[in-house]
């Protein structure tokens, strides 16, 4: 586990070491010389030239790749040219060999690129200047390179209707470049198969089955096919507009809350190291944009699992339905209702934070404000595209009022604060609103995967035990690991415990449980792979070390922050002192 160099493995035996690469794992079978560029280089026997071309600082573009799957070669844009070989060869799938010389950037190769580049754009939508992805877009940014700078191929205009149909995903098929990333990661990463390639040849396309609307489809509104897309064939239903018209009215009072992911994912858009925390330049933010109240919803994760543990004691205590799943993802509830309707018993029946938080706004926050729930315009900003999905149902509100009223994404928010011309190098930070403006330590790491089942065992123990966990941490279930498990020593009981991102290594768990191979007590599901921080509604085009720097700013907060616990924040207690006798409705109800 972990990196090791090509200096390190000389003189290493054939065999003796597995190695990763980017299309998999396997034996190491020793190092291969080649030569690119006239520059000779050591590579890995067996991997493809585009992994040894990426380890050595060689950029090569591509628009089907995504490093950890099996190369497809669909695209061409990686092609490379061998010496002595008539024809070009795909980089991405093309596997190394001893003396193999290599050229990357050779004419050939460059007009080779180019004209992939004009083909792709002879049927593609002129419309840069009004597309979501407009300057981050890796077709623009390709043809920019490639000095694409006149009409050489012209070709007919794809027509397609635009799929609007989902409530979190607008699926644009005239900006489909066929590069199948979207596909991929809907069947391998989630296992959802809810979009695919349809016909053939030149009439081939990618669309949902019967070329329906997403909204009846087996989607699960992840937004992880935002993540990937190159173009704006996928994006987000956008909902700035409706918040700015929100703000500047004057007969209701706007609130909003973010997620605890939020305050670290956004600091690189802004010219801040990645994973910087800016909670509170944030909170200030969003006032100068005009919301009346600011609210963390780290807060609602501490009130999850407040709910979420005193539930899971009570199923082991009396013999209720066991395993117990998080309820907290909406991507992951949808997911169990569509492929695991026979596990929907085994769902918590706690809300998401979202909607506890939004579901306290609408009660207690308004009581203590004297306010009307239907006077109350409450907006989250989520790091998720399914949220815009879990506040629509028809569970979460009470008498026609809804929880959340609107719920935008991480770039959402980004679009309103540069609209707002708002200089997040040059305000002061400031707190949250109380009540309800402290937080644990716990709540905060929500944001990764694992953390959600940290924080609740956490307070499971103290709970059962009557102590503190002597270390708070469990660093058995950190990490980007897919699936994590571990056993849990809380006095006579000895609970299985589980976590796992992504929901293709969810239904693998499942069939476990159904075969009777595995006997977990608690399981942790988020859909996306590494947890909120790696959401389908965060920045998109952002690499893996970002993410880890995300992660490291979360646990590194957990760290030096002094309440660690849900169960010690103040405000939480005097939630329940004064509002909550036990379980309450407002935070029940998941599905």
């Amino acid at each position: 586990r972990g990196t090791i160099t090509l200096k390190e493995l000389k003189g290493l035996q054939p065999g003796d070491y597995v190695v990763h690469t980017d299309h998999g794992i396997g034996r190491f079978g020793g190092l291969e010389k080649i030569e690119v560029n006239g520059k000779l280089l050591e590579a890995f026997e067996g991997e493809t030239i585009l992994t040894a071309l990426n380890r050595n600082g060689i950029k090569v573009p591509t628009l089907c790749h995504m490093k950890d799957f099996v190369p497809t070669g669909a695209c061409r844009l990686c092609v490379v040219e061998i010496v002595g070989s008539p024809k070009l060869v795909s980089s991405c799938s093309f596997p190394v060999s001893d003396g193999m010389k290599i050229l990357t950037h050779s004419p050939r190769v460059a007009e080779a690129r180019k004209t992939i580049i004009e083909l792709l754009l002879s049927n593609h939508p002129d419309d840069c200047l009004y597309c979501a992805r407009n300057s981050n877009c890796e077709l623009q940014s390709l043809s920019k390179e490639y000095h694409v700078v006149e009409r050489r191929i012209r070709g007919n205009k794809n027509k397609f209707k635009l799929d609007h149909a989902g409530t979190s995903i607008v699926r644009d098929p005239e900006k489909c470049i066929l590069c199948g990333r979207c596909v991929r990661v809907c069947e391998e990463t989630m296992g959802v198969y809810c979009i695919e390639y349809i016909n053939r040849g030149s009439k081939t396309l990618i669309g949902t089955s019967m070329q329906k609307g997403l909204n009846t489809s087996s989607c699960v509104n992840c937004g992880q096919c935002i993540m990937v897309c190159p173009t704006g064939a996928l994006t987000e239903k956008n909902h700035t507009n409706i918040v700015m018209d929100a703000l500047h009215q004057n007969e209701k009072t706007v609130v909003v809350q973010y997620a605890p992911s939020i305050s670290v994912s956004i600091a690189e858009e802004f010219g801040m190291a990645p994973g910087t925390d800016i909670n509170g330049l944030l909170n200030a933010a969003l006032r100068k944009m005009g919301f009346a109240h600011v609210f963390d919803t780290t807060f609602g994760a501490d009130l999850t699992i407040m709910e979420e543990a005193s539930e899971l004691i009570q199923r082991i205590t009396e013999g209720k339905t066991l395993p117990m799943f998080t309820s907290c993802c909406p991507g992951w509830v949808k997911y169990a209702e569509e492929f695991a309707p026979d596990f929907l018993d085994n769902l918590s029946t706690c809300k998401s934070p979202q909607q506890m938080m939004g579901a306290v706004i609408k009660t207690y926050f308004a009581e203590i404000s004297n306010l009307k729930p239907e006077n109350i315009i409450s907006v989250s900003i989520m790091p998720c595209t399914a949220k815009k999905f879990e506040m629509q149902r028809d569970t979460m509100g009470r008498n026609g009022v809804k929880d959340v009223d609107i719920a935008i994404t991480t770039r959402e928010l980004i679009e309103l604060i540069k609209i707002h011309g708002i200089d997040m190098k040059s305000i002061e930070p400031e707190l949250a609103d109380s009540p309800m403006g402290v937080r644990s330590s716990a709540g905060k790491i929500f944001g990764a995967t694992g953390g959600v089942m940290e924080a609740a065992l956490r307070t499971a123990y103290k709970k059962l035990t009557g102590s503190e966990l002597v270390n708070f941490k469990i660093p058995a279930i950190r990490g980007f690991n897919g699936r994590k498990e571990i056993k849990l020593k809380i006095n006579d009981l000895e609970i299985g415990i589980a976590v796992v991102s992504g929901l293709a290594n969810a239904a693998t768990l499942l069939q476990e449980i159904r075969d009777g191979k595995n006997d977990v007590h608690f399981i942790e599901v988020m859909t996306c792979p590494g947890g909120c921080i790696a959401g389908g509604g965060q920045r998109i085009g952002t690499t893996h070390s970002v993410i880890e720097a995300r992660m490291k700013s979360l646990y590194d907060i957990d760290d030096r922050e002094t309440i660690k616990v849900s169960h010690k924040n103040p405000e939480i207690i005097e939630l329940y002192e004064k509002y909550f006798d036990a379980a309450s409705e407002v935070a029940q109800n998941s599905v």
